[in-house]
Protein backbone atom coordinates (compact mmCIF):
# COMPACT_ATOMS: atom_id res chain seq x y z
CA UNK A 1 0.00 0.00 0.00
CA UNK A 2 2.88 2.37 0.74
CA UNK A 3 4.38 1.84 -2.71
CA UNK A 4 1.05 2.35 -4.44
CA UNK A 5 0.22 5.51 -2.50
CA UNK A 6 3.71 6.93 -3.07
CA UNK A 7 3.34 6.44 -6.83
CA UNK A 8 -0.29 7.49 -7.28
CA UNK A 9 -1.10 10.11 -4.64
CA UNK A 10 0.37 13.60 -4.23
CA UNK A 11 2.03 14.34 -0.86
CA UNK A 12 -0.81 16.30 0.78
CA UNK A 13 -3.41 13.74 -0.24
CA UNK A 14 -1.30 10.92 1.21
CA UNK A 15 -1.29 12.59 4.60
CA UNK A 16 -5.06 13.12 4.53
CA UNK A 17 -5.64 9.53 3.35
CA UNK A 18 -3.44 8.24 6.18
CA UNK A 19 -5.34 10.27 8.74
CA UNK A 20 -8.67 9.02 7.37
CA UNK A 21 -7.43 5.42 7.52
CA UNK A 22 -6.38 5.93 11.15
CA UNK A 23 -9.78 7.43 11.93
CA UNK A 24 -11.44 4.38 10.36
CA UNK A 25 -9.17 2.13 12.40
CA UNK A 26 -10.46 3.69 15.60
CA UNK A 27 -13.94 2.61 14.52
CA UNK A 28 -12.72 -0.98 14.19
CA UNK A 29 -15.74 -2.50 15.87
CA UNK A 30 -17.86 -1.66 12.80
CA UNK A 31 -18.28 -4.33 10.08
CA UNK A 32 -16.46 -2.87 7.03
CA UNK A 33 -13.84 -0.72 8.68
CA UNK A 34 -11.52 -2.50 11.01
CA UNK A 35 -8.49 -2.30 13.19
CA UNK A 36 -6.36 -3.22 10.13
CA UNK A 37 -6.83 0.37 8.94
CA UNK A 38 -4.91 1.87 11.88
CA UNK A 39 -1.40 0.54 11.06
CA UNK A 40 -2.05 1.07 7.35
CA UNK A 41 -2.95 4.70 8.01
CA UNK A 42 0.19 5.20 10.09
CA UNK A 43 2.31 3.74 7.28
CA UNK A 44 0.73 5.94 4.60
CA UNK A 45 0.88 9.12 6.71
CA UNK A 46 4.51 8.41 7.62
CA UNK A 47 5.44 8.90 3.97
CA UNK A 48 4.73 12.61 4.43
CA UNK A 49 5.42 13.13 8.13
CA UNK A 50 8.98 11.76 8.27
CA UNK A 51 10.37 14.13 5.60
CA UNK A 52 8.72 17.08 7.36
CA UNK A 53 10.26 16.10 10.70
CA UNK A 54 13.68 15.68 9.08
CA UNK A 55 13.36 19.10 7.46
CA UNK A 56 12.40 20.72 10.77
CA UNK A 57 15.28 18.99 12.56
CA UNK A 58 17.75 20.15 9.92
CA UNK A 59 16.51 23.73 10.25
CA UNK A 60 16.92 23.57 14.03
CA UNK A 61 20.41 22.08 13.67
CA UNK A 62 21.47 24.83 11.26
CA UNK A 63 20.08 27.51 13.54
CA UNK A 64 21.95 26.23 16.62
CA UNK A 65 25.14 25.60 14.64
CA UNK A 66 25.30 29.22 13.55
CA UNK A 67 25.18 30.67 17.10
CA UNK A 68 28.76 30.02 18.09
CA UNK A 69 28.07 30.28 21.82
CA UNK A 70 27.96 26.53 22.40
CA UNK A 71 24.30 26.37 23.48
CA UNK A 72 21.95 23.79 22.02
Amino acid sequence: MQVWSKRHLPPGVRLIAGLLLMLGGVLGFLPVVGFWMLPLGVAVAALDVVPILRWLGLRKWRRTKGRGDGRR
